[in-house]
């Protein structure tokens, strides 16, 4: 199964043998995905700028309109964020040197294990070294509908965008498409059926994605029930991985079933943001999904609680949901009825409508506090 954590490889190598070679080594392993082989340097910047890979393997020896360390140079220049492993042979020796690209060298003869060990290391080098300010995904969930989850969602990914972070909102709800009745989107507007099976590249997303008045991307469901199916947990995994690298926040409206697909979603977020109301039923809901967490193995700083419509408490106090939960919850929205129903019948975001309201100015703090928490790793389920 392909995962979200895989590294993905963009080789640059012009000798037949040394590619199959190293294509053979990685065939027999699933944490590095070689996404392609690229003969010609003068395409490699085009090519990562598509594929976004998390590591790319250049030989030092490449020849073509583009030598291989030439090549190195332009990846450095152009910016691309990506750590660089150059491939040599004793004979032309090359030091590592990250000021002009070079993040490590890898000489020939190697072992799969020499190759992997290699790329493992850099990326992860790579990674400590630009943790701050990463792409953030964060699951809206709720075990039981009618809390307002798809609202607030939908609100939540706009007050991200207006805080200046690159957003995209992720229609989950892939049976139903929640999202598509909610805006009102045409029957016939682009789906994540659209994105192609075997490899994803960023112009594909630019076809796919519908582009919302209030400034942020949305990826739709499916238009049709039946078509849910036709998603995998493979094709979630592609399409998380590449909106990673191109969005800052990733916002997820997931429907309430713990299943594959939805557990794919889960796995890959870094908080999951679960709404919870003062309704009893809602509240028992809410606790068998805490157990089924725990037995997932998610710590508990990964689960973020919303009481939604905070002031209609119900009959049930604060201190008794908190009990109940294990723990006060981190968010709270107050009930707007008349502001929440008429922005939603007109499909545009409250907080747009009416940024000074209550309701709004919750979601707008939640938003800021989400993008600022710490971060908590991926699920350990996988």
């Amino acid at each position: 199964m392909a995962s979200s954590d895989q590294i993905r490889l963009l080789l640059v190598e012009d000798v037949p043998q040394v590619a199959q070679y190293v294509r053979s080594l990685l065939n027999s392993q699933s944490h590095i995905k070689l996404l392609d082989v690229l003969t010609d340097g003068a395409k490699a910047i085009s090519s990562a700028q598509q594929l976004r890979p998390d590591v790319m393997l250049v030989d030092a020896l490449l020849q073509g309109r583009v030598k291989g360390l030439a090549l190195v140079e332009q990846i450095q220049s152009q910016r691309l964020g990506v750590p660089v492993v150059v491939l040599t042979v004793p004979q032309n020796p090359v030091e590592p040197s990250p000021e002009r690209g070079i993040d490590a060298v890898l000489s020939m003869p190697f072992s799969g294990y020499d190759l992997m060990n290699k790329i493992t290391s850099v990326h992860q080098n790579y990674q400590s070294a630009n943790s701050v300010g990463g792409s953030r995904q964060i699951a809206v969930f709720a075990p039981k509908g009618g809390v307002g989850k798809t609202t607030i969602a939908f609100n939540l990914a706009v007050a991200i965008g207006q805080r200046g972070s690159k957003t995209v909102l992720i229609d989950a709800s892939l049976q139903f498409g929640d999202m598509r009745a909610l805006l009102k989107v045409p029957v016939d507007a682009p789906s994540i059926l659209d994105l192609p099976t075997d490899r994803i590249q960023e112009s594909d997303l630019q076809d796919v994605l519908w582009r919302d008045p209030s400034g942020i991307d949305i990826l739709l469901a499916p238009p049709r029930v039946e078509m849910a199916e036709m998603v995998t947990v493979r094709d979630v995994d592609k399409v998380l991985s590449l909106l990673r690298r191109v969005y800052e926040a990733i916002v997820l409206d997931l429907p309430a079933p713990l299943n594959d697909i939805n557990l794919a979603f889960l796995d890959a977020s870094d908080t999951i943001l679960e709404i919870v109301t003062y309704d009893s039923t809602t509240i028992h809901n809410t606790i068998a999904v805490a157990d089924a967490f725990r037995s997932i193995g998610y710590p508990a700083a990964k689960v973020r609680y919303l009481i939604n419509r905070a002031d209609s408490p119900g009959g049930i106090s604060p201190d008794d949901l908190a009990r109940a939960l294990g723990r006060v919850p981190e968010h709270r929205v107050v009930s707007d009825g008349m502001l929440v129903v008429q922005s939603n019948n007109e499909g545009i975001p409250f907080v747009l409508a009416n940024p000074d309201a209550a309701v709004s100015q919750d979601v707008a703090r939640m938003a800021t506090e989400l993008m600022a928490v710490a971060r908590v790793p991926a699920g350990a389920r996988r």
